[in-house]
């Protein structure tokens, strides 16, 4: 009798233990479909409508007032005939592939210093970031001012260069390679601070284990430092390349896509159509083509770099 009741005992402990099924109240299997419903309305108001209208638009003829006039894929057999499309497009290409040429080390050695512990460093690095605090608008201006023949600061330093007259942003051949000065001086600190967030991840057991090795500073940047930031490096690479393409205001308030349209590029060609000669049915095409071109570089970097297959910034550990 003794003996049946003590066996019976686990039983009850183990039926007492095992888990309830959650009532209708207690349920935590929702769907994940819920928890992204915001992030997904957000995007569909904000970001997907606005390409689908903007693809209709481009099917249209419209002069910004009344209605659109359907007229099919008019607009985009018109596109190849545009005089100024192919200038605009040359003048895109240089201005993403310079930006991206020079920004991406500047940053780079910008951030990992940043991220060190120097004399000086914290005061340094908030006169180099100083330009996250100002405006496009600001910056361009400032700019403007600085390369000003007149009383700007290119007066003095145009004859030592070559350029007597110091009209840097009314020489053609110079135009574009000044907006990609101004736009380097504003962007750098960005893509700097993502570099210094990033480098100050990286363990300090593997710095100081390759010292004891014998390496020096610029064998610990390439064998350590580099191969760590990969991933960084391959994330500023696609904000810059993409937002090359969205370059505007800067190039607007700087040179208006002159001397001529030495600096027009596709962005501000898409507002010259828009907004001055009223054709937004081609300003649509040009819109909806730098979408696509965005999203496909974009793409194409991370297929690239291998970047989805990267699952650890802190690989050897």
């Amino acid at each position: 009798m003794i003996g049946s009741t003590l066996e019976r005992r686990p039983a009850r402990r183990a039926d007492s233990s095992a888990p309830r099924r959650p009532g209708r109240a207690g349920r935590t299997d929702r769907p994940g479909i819920l928890w992204a419903a915001p992030a997904l309305l957000f995007f569909g108001v904000f970001a997907l409508f606005p390409i689908v209208l903007v693809a209709w638009l481009s099917l249209t003829e419209w002069s910004g007032l009344g209605d659109p006039v359907f007229v099919g894929l008019d607009n985009w057999l018109a596109l190849p005939q545009d005089p100024e499309a192919p200038g605009a497009v040359w003048s895109t290409v240089r201005l993403t592939v310079l930006c991206w040429a020079v920004q991406t080390p500047l940053a780079l050695l910008l951030g990992v210093w940043a991220a060190g512990q120097q004399r000086n460093r914290a005061v340094l690095s908030a006169l180099f970031f100083l330009p996250l605090l100002l405006s496009t608008a600001a910056i361009a201006l400032l700019g403007h001012s600085m390369f000003d023949p007149n009383f700007g600061l290119a007066e003095v330093v145009g004859p030592l260069v070559g350029v007597p007259d110091g009209n840097f942003l009314g020489n053609s051949d110079l135009a574009l390679y000044m907006v990609i000065g101004v736009l380097t001086w504003q962007f750098v600190p960005f893509h700097a601070l993502i570099y210094q967030a990033a480098a100050r991840q990286i363990p300090r057991m593997l710095y100081e284990a390759a010292a004891i090795d014998g390496a020096g500073r610029f064998r610990r940047f390439l064998s350590i430092t580099l191969p760590q930031l990969r991933h960084t490096i391959v994330a500023s690479s696609v904000l810059i390349l993409v937002g090359s393409l969205t370059y505007f205001e800067t190039v607007l308030l700087l040179t208006g896509g002159g001397p001529g349209t030495a600096s027009r590029v596709l962005p501000l060609h898409m507002y010259i159509q828009g907004f001055r000669a009223f054709e937004m049915g081609d300003a649509s095409v040009l819109a909806v083509l730098l979408v696509a071109v965005g999203t496909l570089l974009s793409v194409l970097v991370v297929r690239v770099t291998g970047y989805s297959r990267m699952t650890s910034e802190r690989e050897g550990l």
